[in-house]
């Protein structure tokens, strides 16, 4: 996807874009085929998913089969809900000189002040797909804009002009959220109301055949070299043993890291080993216990004398 548009307004659109080097499994075109049936029949789609399960990507890939412009907004704990529907702006003044004395220049203020749409609102009046990214990230207060929008199909504003005060929404509207569980760190639990007019799709962890045509495509990296970095993380993951599970993004960043080297994930070649250690202790483990670490690098040693 790519920005379009020149005005202030359209400065914040992307065009629906096919993007490059996605991967499209059976199991994505799934989850794409679910997700474009019920906003076709008039619902929102809500992904949500631990990090690393592709929320987002998926999303935007939605998104691009919409076909119509795309809004994005990241959740924020500091929105308030001027931040996602706009706010009036404005104070001028104009300057008069005297045409019979020049040294006489007069100011006059005007006090209007103009209704500034910010990207929620350019969404729902022109029609475009939104793409709340990380939704709950954002105070519940902030988005109980929402519920008109998807129930009513109308929004309220504290525009003082009463044309822009309601303003309804674009028939040809939709929204994609994605959120992490509520478990996570600065996520606020969705309002009861908000979360019943979407339909909910729980993603997890990608399947062995999208992992690795994923890490194959994002790094360059062959096939094989590829399916053994994957069986290693998947390995790792499915071992229980950590405090965060690691996802596709140890696989691309392990064989990205292997092109600079210009290396192979080889047992023998140590430094493959330390790059292994190095990403998967890091994505797996957040207090920094040696413990943990060591425990961690043990399970990472068997895996790459068992898969390489």
């Amino acid at each position: 996807m790519r920005r379009q548009g020149c005005d202030s307004e359209m400065n914040t659109v992307l065009e629906p874009k096919p993007m490059p080097n996605f991967v499209e499994t059976d199991y994505i075109r799934d989850i794409t085929s679910r997700g474009l049936t019920y906003m076709k029949a008039g619902f929102p789609v809500h992904f949500r998913g631990p990090s690393g399960t592709g929320k987002t990507t998926v999303a935007l890939h939605l998104a691009s089969k919409i076909g119509r412009p795309v809004v994005i907004i990241h959740g924020d704990s500091e929105y308030k809900t001027s931040d996602l529907i706009g706010s009036e702006q404005g104070y001028k003044y104009r300057r008069l000189d005297d045409n019979f004395i020049h040294s006489v220049h007069k100011y006059e203020e005007d006090m209007t002040k103009q209704w500034v749409n910010n990207r929620l609102t350019i969404a729902i009046k022109k029609g475009f797909t939104l793409v709340y990214d990380e939704f709950t990230r954002s105070r519940p207060e902030a988005n109980n804009i929402l519920l008109p929008i998807l129930q009513e199909k109308m929004m309220s504003t504290s525009s003082s002009n009463e044309e822009e005060y309601y303003m309804k929404v674009h028939p040809e509207f939709r929204a994609i959220f994605t959120s992490n569980p509520e478990e996570y760190a600065g996520v606020n639990r969705t309002q009861d109301a908000l979360r019943d007019r979407m339909v909910t799709m729980d993603l997890d962890y990608f399947d062995y055949e999208t992992e690795l045509m994923i890490t194959h495509a994002k790094s360059g990296m062959s096939l094989d070299d590829a399916e053994k970095i994957v069986k290693i993380v998947r390995g790792l993951r499915e071992s229980g043993k950590t405090e965060f599970d690691p996802t596709i993004r140890g696989s691309i960043m392990i064989a990205k890291t292997l092109n600079v080297l210009n290396a192979r994930p080889d047992k023998t070649n140590e430094l493959f080993k330390k790059v292994c250690q190095d990403i998967l202790t890091s994505e797996t483990s957040r207090v920094g216990s040696k413990t943990n670490q060591e425990r961690v690098r043990g399970i990472v040693n068997e895996l790459i004398d068992l898969h390489s």
